[in-house]
């Protein structure tokens, strides 16, 4: 990357709670910016979600912030995301630093390290803003939670620390919008309240000429000016940061389905449920997350996906009498498929005997796989190149431990990587063919490699979308472009980056 003589100038995306848009404005704004010819990139200080991806340096980082650098047309970088949160319970998270995980820490262990933390993520900001013209910061939940104030180094502080001025966003949908941004913007001290600029109201269903007098009210009372009504999109996908975008599964297990449809287990810690955008993209197919055991015949593939602890979801699985459930379908003729976790929890057995995701000891698998997996450090995160039957597919991994393979045969061969791993095959396909296990998310992001599972598992008349992978989500980043440009004040925002 060149480097600017002068600091980047920096504008702040803050929320009046989790999951309002925060992410997906932040990916608009950097498009937008983008298709200026202006030289920007996202940033994040800490990210909290078990949605992550693998740099082009093999470092992790979260996928928010790799979606919001590929709307930015820039290669993703840990600088972007500095502080990520891995939650591995109720109370306690992994922190990856600067890409690289450096321990478990429960919630008070870590707010003795923030102000470390922080000085670690204005470094990482101000490399950023020697390298670019301009800087999308994404706050993390609400900027207003008083009680978290002399923790918080993502929001407010993050935003003066950067001169950003500040963009709140509001979600409508959920209700209570009036409130979000009054009682937001009330729970502020007078000087970040100061640098709030505006506000963005969000996921508006219907005409949004409807909230014309609301939005005129709350600039009244607020005296802050309405930078735009953002309708609920419909017609293209942006990758959801957290799984709270999954949190209400469309499948209730009543009744018959009449389409090809496919099961993800909804995993308590599941992680990188994006790997199935490209499934859920598929014309015909219908993708159901499914949080508690249902009737699995109707479905043509279980999948259990990635998780930020195996352990203890394997032993949910066998307490809920989800395993029962995939025993006897995977028993009937069905096809199982295990990504990373769920890879592991299809093996024989999950072994943590130094203690990684908790108490040490042993969790019996679900038997599908003649594998073994032996928990332990370092943590794999490997960008990696692979290859099933012909059809050539590029991935990431990010595990603990290693997976030994005790029968069976290879699912992918491996072409090449970017990490720790050195070795030429992944995964393994049980004898009877049915049940399949592989470390590499993103595997589906190909059209070969996706066209080949789904005629694997009896769907070959299925028609994946021919542009697949980064291809897709740059189209996806245009229309979100052309969207936020209809509806929202730009030339406004970008004015706060002194960009006419």
């Amino acid at each position: 990357m060149t480097h600017s003589k002068n600091k980047a100038k920096c504008l702040a995306v803050l929320g009046t709670a989790s999951d309002v848009g925060k992410s997906v404005a932040a990916a608009a704004l950097c498009r937008i910016l983008s298709d200026r010819g202006v030289r920007v990139c996202p940033f994040k200080a800490q990210n909290m979600s078990n949605n992550s991806g693998v740099t082009p340096e093999g470092l992790e980082m979260g996928r928010a912030q790799i979606v919001q650098a590929e709307a930015a047309r820039t290669a993703p970088h840990v600088d972007m995301n500095p502080v990520l949160l891995k939650p591995t319970g109720e109370a306690g998270s992994q922190v990856v630093l600067l890409g690289r995980a450096i321990g478990n820490r429960a919630a008070l262990d870590y707010y003795k390290e923030k102000d470390h933390l922080f000085g670690e993520a204005k470094a990482a900001l101000a490399r950023l803003r020697g390298q670019y013209d301009a800087v999308v910061l994404e706050g993390a939940g609400s900027c207003a939670e008083v009680n978290l104030f002399p923790h918080d180094f993502v929001n407010m502080r993050m935003a003066e620390t950067a001169e950003a001025p500040v963009v709140l966003v509001a979600d409508i949908h959920r209700g209570g919008v009036f409130a979000q941004i009054v009682g937001t913007l009330a729970c502020l001290p007078p000087e970040h309240r100061a640098r709030v600029a505006g506000f963005l109201v969000n996921r508006f269903r219907g005409d949004t000429r409807l909230f014309e007098g609301g939005a005129e009210w709350l600039e009244q009372r607020t005296g802050k000016p309405c930078f735009g009504v953002i309708p609920w999109f419909t017609g293209f996908r942006i990758e959801a940061e957290d799984s709270v975008a999954l949190e209400n599964p469309a499948f209730s297990g009543q009744g018959n389905i009449h389409h090809p449809a496919v099961a993800v287990v909804r995993l308590p810690r599941i992680s990188n449920f994006t790997d199935f955008d490209a499934l859920r993209a598929t014309p015909g197919l219908r993708v159901h997350f499914c949080a508690r055991p249902v009737d699995l015949s109707h479905f043509a593939a279980v999948i259990l996906p990635g998780t930020k602890n195996t352990r203890e979801d394997l032993e949910w699985l066998w307490e809920t009498g989800w395993a029962k459930e995939i025993l006897d379908y995977h028993a009937k003729g069905g096809h199982v498929l295990g990504v990373c976790g769920g890879y592991q929890m299809l093996g024989r057995e999950v072994r943590d005997p130094e203690g990684h995701e908790g108490e040490p000891g042993e969790t019996r698998g679900l038997g599908l796989l003649p594998v073994t997996t032996i928990l332990a450090a370092p943590k794999t995160t490997t960008r990696t190149r692979f290859a099933w039957d012909g059809a050539e597919g590029e991935g990431y991994e990010i595990h603990m431990g290693r997976t030994e393979r005790e029968g069976g045969t290879p699912l992918f061969q491996v072409l090449g990587e970017t990490g720790m791993e050195d070795r030429n095959q992944d995964g393994c396909v049980s004898e009877d063919g049915r049940a399949a296990g592989t470390y590499m998310h993103g595997l589906f992001d190909q059209f070969a490699v996706l066209d080949k599972w789904l005629a694997s598992i009896g769907l070959p008349e299925m028609e994946p979308p021919r542009a697949s992978g980064l291809a897709m989500r740059d189209i996806q980043y245009g229309l979100l472009a052309e969207h936020f440009r209809a509806h929202a004040d730009v030339p406004a925002m970008l004015g706060l980056l002194g960009i006419g």
